[in-house]
């Protein structure tokens, strides 16, 4: 098919090539097979590797892992999923590596090993997930529905041409199209002031700063063996850069013998820096439990139930606080979690009973949410976390919600309570990984993995006032649920306890201050809480440049905001007016022009359709991959997607004879 200047119009353009791309694509196949429909042709762009995109790029290193579970991954929708196309006959994940290994040969050389050390329960490499995209891509044009051309390149701008639209590239490609899906994924944000001048003093100085970003994009190489780093950011991205500055350098783990909690010992190579690691809060994300392929751990609420959820969703439309009438219920239900777990370890700990507690917590959260217009902070619950404390006698098992942002409570420690507080950290979190089903660190996050998903539908659905949407589920509540909920894999974190333990990984402390100390010529990172103060020529970046709209760095989506043929999601009402972090597309369930893209006058682009993330405010969980068994927001947007572009289609088939017979 010819791409470029003077060539024939194609049926739709992808712009993003990821796994959003893949779905629509199988979408597309499935549907127009099942209407006996002519082919579509369809074009697939991507800046780094179409079908795989950027996050599962097939060059990346095998270090870096995929933070959810082997059989937690599909591209095929099945009967759990709510669209009205045909149900995909496809490979799950495992199904695929099944297949694969049974083969004993791919056409990616290492794709057939790495595949036959998949079991449902283990963490795969990203770039085998991204041969798994590659391969049903691949299998989409390959059945008949559609003909499928990949374009590697930089969409730049998006312009209209009556019922056309214009793809223009970065290298002076025009591509021409009946519609246009746009399927970018986690688009990457422009360079923040500090990163800039970060940037500019490492060249004024000498000094090695690597900015925030995809870390399979970033030279981990030139970070120094045997020198002092400083690494900013302990979220995912963390586990992945240490294990290439660690094991992908030569260092190997081997399991400590006779541990029953699975510790390991860290055996460096040399090749290692020394990673000093800092956070706001100071400490790693935490750990999804060590299941293996046994099932995951459903985590039923006592407090925040799903019959107390409805009462709140048939609530007048925003007119719901979420810090003053949600989350104090959703912290009394974390707490809860905790003291079960306690209580089922240590019998008789939590005084008076689980009964008496439960409905302790109940009179608390009512308490916290009745004085909630007298607190500083909306996520601030004081009436729970004495109720939590209260209820447990030995100081050793009592908890705070407050811990889960201010692990030591804004209380300054000396640099041995320090140590000691990270020996007590690492041996929390072992015991999180080898016992899920009692630990009462792990049973927080799986209490706030099953609230989470339901907390934050209420924005969506339009039951929060718009000035709490911004400020308390963009502003810090998605930020917790991805600490507790989202964090990476058992076998990495193993590791990275074990370069804590071997000093390899030594974490500063809470709210720590990274400046240029002139006088020095170096970067320095201070702890307000531990004071340790640390001193490196290197600053690493090991946290994700989120991908925002307003402040994005891709250039289509510039354009299209710069020129008005786009407008950042604005919410309105009683409570003010704000604006969300994605732009404005219709819900994929409205009746007329679902997912398209409104411009700046309010008028929705029939031909431009949004899915995924740079429409997330409207498109709620479309982030989240798909999972086989559970309705997926992501493949249910790209069924509704290849059904308005077969509707353009039929739509244009319609007028030809028309126009023939104007002619």
């Amino acid at each position: 098919m010819p791409v470029g200047e003077g060539a024939e119009a194609v049926d739709v353009v992808i712009v993003g090539g990821g796994p959003r791309a893949v779905a629509t694509v199988e979408r597309l196949d499935a549907r127009g097979r099942a209407a006996d429909a002519a082919p579509l042709t369809v074009v697939v762009i991507d800046a780094v590797e179409v079908g795989a995109g950027a996050t599962w790029r097939t060059d990346q290193t095998a270090q870096f892992l995929n933070n959810t579970t082997s059989d937690a991954t599909t591209i095929h929708p099945d009967a759990t999923t709510p669209m009205d196309g045909p149900p995909g006959d496809g490979p799950t994940f495992v199904e695929w590596a099944r297949e694969v290994s049974a083969r004993g040969a791919h056409e990616v050389a290492w794709a057939a090993g790495e595949a036959q050390r998949i079991t449902p329960g283990s963490f795969p490499s990203r770039r085998l997930q991204g041969v798994y995209y590659n391969d049903q891509l691949a299998r989409a044009a390959e059945r008949g529905g559609v003909r499928l051309t990949r374009v590697l390149g930089l969409a730049v701008d998006l312009e209209a041409d009556g019922d056309a639209r214009i793809v223009r590239l970065s290298d002076g490609r025009e591509l021409r199209a009946g519609a246009v899906v746009l399927a970018q994924g986690m688009v990457q944000a422009e360079a923040s002031a500090s990163v800039r001048a970060f940037a500019g003093d490492a060249a004024r100085l000498g000094l090695l700063y690597i900015d925030p970003g995809m870390p399979a994009e970033k030279p981990w190489h030139l970070v120094p063996a045997g020198e002092p780093v400083i690494a900013q950011g302990l979220g995912a991205n963390f586990f992945d850069v240490v294990a290439e500055l660690t094991a992908g350098r030569g260092g190997r783990f081997e399991p400590v013998v006779g541990d029953p909690r699975g510790r390991l010992r860290y055996l460096p190579s040399g090749a290692e820096p020394v990673v000093h690691a800092a956070s706001g809060r100071g400490v790693p994300y935490r750990s999804k439990g060590d299941l293996g392929d046994a099932p995951a751990t459903i985590y039923t609420p006592s407090i925040a139930t799903a019959e107390w959820f409805d009462r709140l969703q048939a609530e007048p439309a925003r007119s719901v606080d979420f810090g003053a009438e949600v989350w104090p219920t959703v912290a009394a239900e974390l707490g809860f979690a905790r003291l079960q777990a306690v209580e089922s370890r240590h019998p008789g700990a939590v005084l008076g009973g689980l009964d008496a507690a439960r409905d302790g917590l109940i009179l608390a959260a009512a308490a916290d949410a009745a004085s909630a217009g007298e607190r500083a902070w909306a996520a601030a619950v004081p009436h729970t976390d004495a109720a939590l404390a209260a209820l447990v006698a030995d100081p050793g098992l009592r908890f705070r919600i407050e811990e889960l942002r201010r692990p030591t409570l804004g209380r300054a420690m000396r640099p041995g309570e320090w140590d000691a507080y990270v020996s007590r950290l690492v041996e929390d979190e072992l015991d999180s990984l080898a016992d899920p089903g009692r630990s009462p660190r792990q049973a927080v996050n799986l209490a706030m993995g099953a609230l989470r998903g339901r907390a934050s539908r209420l924005a969506v659905q339009g039951v929060l006032t718009a000035r709490s949407q911004v400020r308390d589920i963009q502003g810090w509540f998605n930020a917790d649920g991805l600490f507790l909920a989202s964090g990476p894999p058992a076998s990495r974190v193993r590791e990275v306890l074990a370069l804590i333990e071997a000093r390899v990984v030594r974490l500063i402390g809470p709210e720590t201050w990274i400046t240029v100390d002139e006088e020095s010529g170096a970067f320095r990172a201070r702890s307000a809480i531990t004071g340790r103060d640390v001193s490196a020529r290197s600053l690493i970046e090991t946290r994700m440049s989120k991908g925002k709209v307003p402040n994005t760095r891709d250039p289509l989506l510039r354009a299209l905001l710069n020129r008005g043929d786009a407008r950042i999601h604005a919410l309105r009402d009683a409570s003010g007016t704000f604006e969300t972090e994605s732009l404005e597309a219709l819900p994929r369930q409205d009746a007329e022009h679902p997912l398209s893209l409104v411009d700046v006058a309010g008028r929705p682009d029939p031909r431009v359709l949004v899915l995924g993330i740079p429409a997330s405010s409207t498109q709620p969980g479309s982030a989240i991959g798909a999972a086989p068994g559970v309705p997926s927001p992501l493949l249910a947007g790209a069924d509704r997607a290849a059904a308005v572009i077969l509707g353009l289609r039929a739509e244009a088939d319609a007028a030809q004879p028309l126009e023939a017979l104007a002619r």
